[in-house]
């Protein structure tokens, strides 16, 4: 009987090639963080071609778009993709660069500007100061006279008219936009006099005189700051007559007696200063009235990355601080407040109502 020889063993299937191993997403993120600096400055360098003024509602190539802010298309190009990379502005199929959401508020017209906000957080000085954030860090103590041989504020008016402006037209927007949801917030009920404390221009105080015709207010500010307040508040204004303008240092005294003050984000500056502005409200205030503290918290807030961003740019440039809810809750009881309800006013800004302990 003939034998059959077994058949040989088929060769084994190739083995598919192993997939290269996915790129570790925390290598990712920390090497696109590393090069924030360039996400920072392809927003300001938009912010000052005017790239968002001149793109319209309707798509434009970046050739159209350099023509309409004059610079060479193809370095246009570059920054438009680097800034679709965020989804500031977005590149259809064919090549034409069409509005985002945030594209928008680059606008100088967009009722919710962030223009030029995005112009001082990236004005000259700050790249100068974060690289120093180290020194900061190790000290406490901000590093601008050591850069600038003065304060901050002092080399702003002496030595940068033109980032002093920026920072005028960025306080003067955003104190507008977050007015409108402070006064939208209030409840005044049983309230006839209103001091607003460092209240800047006053958009505040004009904001709530308006939507409550019975109310007087005073705004309180250094001098060249009330000079220049809201034109609703000063005389001929709509709501002159309803308004005092009263120039004054907040640290200094508080000469003003009233239902309800308020106090929105000027309790940023060194402990010194919070305390004295604090102590002067409690001393110019009668036993039970209303004090509300409005301010950014570095804790129980949606906007983190932000208010946690300002709170060191604050030790930089001049030594203070934003607060936590406990931090601040302690200032304001230390202070003689008794410190009520504690709410969000927008995703960025807390409210704290408290009144005063009686003697």
């Amino acid at each position: 009987m003939t034998m059959t020889q077994p058949a040989a063993a088929a060769p084994p299937a190739p083995t598919p090639a192993q997939p290269q191993h996915a790129p570790d997403q925390s290598v990712m993120r920390l090497r696109e963080l590393v090069f924030g600096a360039a996400c920072a400055a392809a927003i300001r360098a938009a912010a000052r071609l005017g790239v968002a003024d001149a793109l319209d509602e309707q798509p434009a190539t970046a050739e159209e778009l350099a023509a309409a802010v004059r610079t060479e298309p193809r370095p246009l190009n570059r920054l438009l993709r680097a800034l679709t990379s965020y989804g500031i502005f977005a590149e259809q199929p064919d090549g034409r660069f069409v509005h985002t959401g945030m594209s928008r508020m680059l606008r100088e017209d967009a009722p919710d500007s962030l223009r030029n906000i995005a112009l001082w957080c990236t004005e000259p000085w700050t790249w100068e100061a974060w690289p120093r954030l180290d020194d900061a860090v190790r000290t406490g103590q901000d590093v601008f006279a050591d850069l600038y041989g003065k304060r901050f504020f002092d080399y702003l008016h002496d030595d940068a008219p033109e980032s002093a402006a920026v920072f005028d037209k960025a306080m003067t927007r955003s104190s507008m936009q977050s007015a409108r949801d402070v006064v939208d917030s209030l409840d005044l009920t049983g309230t006839t006099t209103v001091a607003d404390i460092g209240g800047g221009q006053g958009h505040v105080l004009a904001g709530l005189l308006e939507k409550h015709p019975a109310l007087h207010g005073t705004l309180l500010d250094l001098p060249k700051v009330v000079a220049n307040a809201d034109p609703r508040l000063r005389a001929g204004g709509a709501l002159a007559d309803r308004a005092t303008l009263l120039p004054g240092d907040c640290r200094q005294e508080i000469p003003v007696d009233a239902d309800l003050y308020i106090i929105k984000n000027i309790l940023e500056w060194d402990d010194d200063s919070t305390r004295r502005t604090l102590g002067n409200v409690v001393a110019a205030a009668r036993p039970g009235t209303r004090v509300l503290v409005i301010e950014n918290l570095v804790d129980d807030s949606v906007s983190m990355r932000f208010t946690t961003a300002m709170d060191l740019l604050l030790l930089l440039n001049v030594g203070g601080q934003k607060h936590t809810r406990e931090s601040l809750v302690t200032r304001m009881t230390e202070a003689g407040l008794e410190v009520g309800d504690v709410r969000p006013v927008n995703p960025y800004l807390h409210a704290f109502d408290s009144t005063v302990r009686g003697s």
